[in-house]
C-alpha cells in the first residue's frame, strides 16, 4: 500500500509538531511520500515563516537591508533543527537566497523557500530522499499550470525512489523560473504527488479533526463528517465551507483516489474520508449545512411573463453584459427573482435597473438586500422523504422567514435564503433538528 502524506504549516510549526509528524509517518510503513508545507504559526500571535519571507523580499526590492529579516527567518528554522538535534545546515541554503532576493528574484520565489527549507529539514529529519518541487512541478511561461508534463516528469522521477520529501505549493517554468500555485498551495502538490505514484490514499493532515457539519464558529461543539462525496464536499465549498480547494482535489478524483482528513495533534480521530462515491449511509440524512451572507434579490414581475418567449434570457442578458454573475434564480407565472453578490450588484445597480426595463417592460421591480444562502447538502436527502417539510418546520418553529427556496434536481442539495440577521440562527436551527434531534 502506498499513501501520501501533506502536513499543513501549523502541523510543521515547531520541533514539538515535526516529532509528531514523524512520529506519525513512522507508524505506517506505507506512508512514503511526505508533502510539507512552510512553518506556520506557534502561538496566536506569531507570524507564518511564508509571511516573514513576503515582508523580507519586500525590504530587498525597495533596496533597503534586509539582513535582520532574513536573519529571523533563519532562526525559526534553526530552533527546528537544534530541538530535533539534527546536524544539519541550512548555511548554503540560506546564502543563494541572500543572493537572490538581492538579485530580486520575484515574489514566487522568496514565497517558495518556506516549503523549500522545510523539504529539507523533513528529509534530514526522516532519512528520505529531498526531491524540490522547482525539478519535478512545471508551469508555463504566462504561469498557467501544466499538469501533462508535471505528471510525466513526477511519475518518473518517484518511480526511482522509495521514499521522497517534495515541498508543496511550487514549481517552475521551464527554465527554472520558480512560480506558486495562485490557491490551494501545498494541498495541490500533494495530490499531484499522489496521481504520480497512484497511491491508495492521500491523507491530508492538519490541525483539525475532518471537517465538520457546521461552522463550529456558529454551532458550537458540531459534529464531524465520517465520510463524504467530491459532490457533497463542492456543493458545501461553494456555498462558503472551509474545506479544500476544488484545484487540489481534482488530481485524485480523476484518478479515484480518496483523500483522508486528519489531525497531526490528534492522529488516532477517524477524521473525514473523500471519496468519488459510496454505499456507505450517513449518520445523519444530512452530510453539512453551509451558508454565505451578502446577496441581493431583484424581483422582476410581469403579467402574463410566462407566456412571453425569450423573457428570462432578455433579463439574464442585462446581467451579463454588466459582468454581474447570478447565483439562483426561482420564478413563478408572473415573477423571476435574481439573486446576486451585493457587493457586485451595488456597483452596477441603477443600470442593470434600467437596462431590465429597456429589455422587458416590466410591471414592477423589487430590490431586497442584507440576504444569506444556506445551503443543506447530503446525498441520504435523495432517499429520506420530508426533508423539505423538515427545514421548513425547523424554520419556522426558530421564527425565520424564509426568502427562497431552491432544490437541485439531483436531490443532493436544498438551498434556502433567509435575512442576514436571521442567518447564523437559521443555521443552529436547521443543525438541530437534522443533528442533535433527529426529528
Amino acid at each position: 500500500m502506498k499513501k501520501v502524506v501533506k502536513f499543513g504549516g501549523s502541523s510543521l510549526a515547531s520541533a514539538e509538531q515535526f516529532k509528531k509528524v514523524g512520529n506519525i509517518i513512522h507508524a505506517d510503513s506505507s506512508r512514503r511520500y511526505v508533502v510539507p508545507s512552510a512553518p506556520g504559526k506557534r502561538f496566536s500571535a506569531d507570524i507564518k515563516v511564508t509571511d516573514m519571507l513576503y515582508d523580507c523580499y519586500g525590504a530587498a526590492e525597495r533596496e533597503e537591508d534586509f539582513t535582520e529579516k532574513l536573519a529571523a527567518i533563519k532562526t525559526r528554522y534553526q530552533e527546528i533543527i537544534d530541538g530535533l538535534g539534527l546536524k544539519f545546515s541550512l548555511d548554503a541554503d540560506f546564502e543563494v537566497i541572500r543572493k537572490n532576493f538581492e538579485a530580486k528574484a520575484g515574489s514566487d520565489y522568496a514565497a517558495s523557500r518556506g516549503e523549500f527549507l522545510n523539504g529539507k529539514v523533513m528529509a534530514a529529519y526522516l532519512g528520505y530522499e529531498f526531491v524540490d518541487a522547482a525539478e519535478v512541478v512545471r508551469f508555463e511561461k504566462d504561469g498557467s499550470f501544466n499538469a501533462e508534463v508535471t505528471n510525466e516528469i513526477l511519475s518518473a522521477r518517484l518511480a526511482e525512489l522509495e521514499h521522497a520529501v517534495i515541498p508543496g505549493f511550487y514549481g517552475a517554468t521551464e527554465d527554472g523560473t520558480v512560480v506558486t500555485f495562485s490557491r490551494g498551495g501545498s494541498d495541490i502538490t500533494g495530490s499531484l504527488v499522489a496521481l504520480a505514484v497512484q497511491a491508495d490514499l492521500y491523507e491530508n493532515w492538519t490541525d483539525v479533526s475532518g471537517f465538520l457539519i457546521a461552522d463550529p464558529r456558529i454551532v458550537k461543539n458540531s459534529k464531524s463528517i465520517e465520510t463524504i462525496t467530491y459532490k457533497e464536499l463542492r456543493e458545501l465549498s461553494y456555498m462558503g465551507a472551509s474545506v479544500l480547494h476544488e484545484d487540489a482535489i481534482f488530481p485524485v478524483r480523476k484518478a479515484g483516489i480518496p483523500i483522508n482528513i486528519k489531525n497531526t495533534n490528534a492522529p488516532q480521530d477517524k477524521g473525514t474520508l473523500i471519496v468519488e462515491a459510496t454505499c456507505c449511509q450517513p449518520k445523519y440524512t444530512i452530510t453539512g449545512i453551509a451558508g454565505t451572507d451578502g446577496f441581493a434579490a431583484i424581483t422582476v414581475e410581469k403579467a402574463m411573463m410566462n407566456s412571453e418567449i425569450g423573457f428570462c434570457r432578455k433579463v439574464l442578458q442585462v446581467f451579463e453584459d454588466n459582468g454581474v454573475s447570478i447565483e439562483h434564480m426561482p420564478s413563478g407565472i408572473d415573477t423571476m427573482t435574481i439573486f446576486v453578490h451585493k457587493d457586485a450588484f451595488e456597483e452596477k445597480e441603477q443600470k442593470i435597473l434600467a437596462g431590465i426595463h429597456k429589455a422587458v417592460n416590466p410591471d414592477h421591480i423589487e430590490l431586497e438586500s442584507d440576504l444569506a444562502l444556506i445551503a443543506i447538502v447530503g446525498r441520504g436527502m435523495k432517499s429520506t422523504r420530508g426533508t423539505a417539510g423538515r427545514i421548513f418546520s425547523a424554520l419556522a418553529h426558530a421564527h425565520i422567514n424564509v426568502k427562497m427556496i431552491d432544490q437541485g434536481s439531483s436531490e443532493l442539495n436544498i438551498i434556502v435564503g433567509v435575512r442576514h440577521d436571521e442567518f447564523k440562527h437559521a443555521i443552529r436551527a436547521l443543525y438541530d433538528i437534522f443533528v442533535l434531534t433527529q426529528i
